[in-house]
């Protein structure tokens, strides 16, 4: 994928900026696709002035020279995603120290004046993997990241699916054997939900080493493709998606997949009569393949959609 590094604008038409708005850096883009990339760059997160202004910086040359008009933003939350409140757009509360109430759609859309949307960061990632990735059509689709956290995101029709709230799915909650699993679980609100035992810093809490340092063969990758299997068969069941695409840290060991391919297959059981989950289970629950731009092409995706339908 080529991509020009710098951040001078150039005459190029129907550009948009997007960011990946994570708790760790910003990836901001300036593209039309992934065969388009114009310029990009990584910020780290820190306080919300600091960061922001950065990245408002990183932006405001190709607002001035008239090659930029829409903005997307694909962000760490959660986040209020009603349009009708008046803290939409804002994180609500975070764990991510002194971001807790912070007006990031507001704040962009009024230092750069152009067209800004926002959505959360996993259903950017969802966004950028059905338009341009792993996930190209398939309605709906999941995109479920299993990292520093475990999120999910659903694109529906084409577009992120909003709900009442924000999508939790990486708190709902999961059979656990503890004579097999003695960890009580790392969230801090359900202890032992699928996020509190399968994420990263679950394992690094049960381990005290991240899941990287973990060898191929250590008995506990069988407990966490049971954990992952368990939550990707309930959301079968209840959403039904085309396709499954795992991202994050954690899914970058890619032994992973054929054993959470073969427990998902067990724990249906035959009850699906449907070859993605008969035959085809190797091509139905896939890696990303937009790398670690999956949500900042998301956040193009949704500039441009914005622009389309304005």
């Amino acid at each position: 994928m080529a991509a020009r590094q710098d951040s001078d604008p150039r005459p190029v038409s129907r550009l948009a900026g997007g960011i990946e708005a994570g708790g760790t850096k910003f990836i901001c883009l300036v593209a039309k696709g992934p065969e388009h990339i114009v310029a990009q760059t990584r910020i780290p997160t820190t306080t919300p002035a600091e960061t922001l202004e950065r990245t408002i910086a990183f932006f405001r040359p190709f607002v001035e020279a008239g090659q930029l008009a829409d903005l997307g933003i694909a962000c760490f939350g959660p986040l209020d995603l009603n349009p009708a409140s008046p803290t939409y757009g804002h994180i609500i509360t975070t764990p991510k120290p002194h971001w807790d109430h912070t007006d990031v759609l507001g704040t962009l859309q009024r230092a750069l004046g152009v067209r800004t949307v926002i959505t959360m960061d996993v259903s950017g990632a969802a966004l950028g993997e059905w338009t341009w990735g792993a996930g190209q059509g398939c309605n709906p689709l999941l995109y479920l990241t299993v990292g520093t956290g475990i999120g999910g995101g659903v694109i529906l029709n084409g577009k992120p699916f909003v709900g009442l709230v924000p999508l939790e799915m990486g708190h709902i909650r999961l059979p656990r054997d503890p004579s097999r699993d003695p960890f009580p679980g790392h969230c801090p609100f359900h202890r032992d939900c699928f996020e509190g035992l399968a994420s990263g810093p679950a394992l690094q809490a049960r381990f005290g080493q991240n899941g990287e340092s973990l060898p191929e063969d250590h008995p506990f990758w069988q407990v966490e493709a049971d954990y992952i299997a368990h939550a990707l068969v309930n959301y079968i069941l209840t959403l039904a998606p085309e396709k499954i695409v795992l991202g994050g840290g954690v899914m970058r060991r890619a032994h992973l997949f054929p054993l959470i391919r073969h427990k998902v297959k067990t724990l249906l059981n035959g009850y699906l009569h449907h070859p993605a989950f008969l035959t085809d289970v190797d091509r139905y629950i896939v890696p990303p393949t937009l790398g670690d731009l999956s949500g900042s092409l998301g956040a193009i995706a949704l500039a441009q959609s914005a622009a389309t339908t304005a």
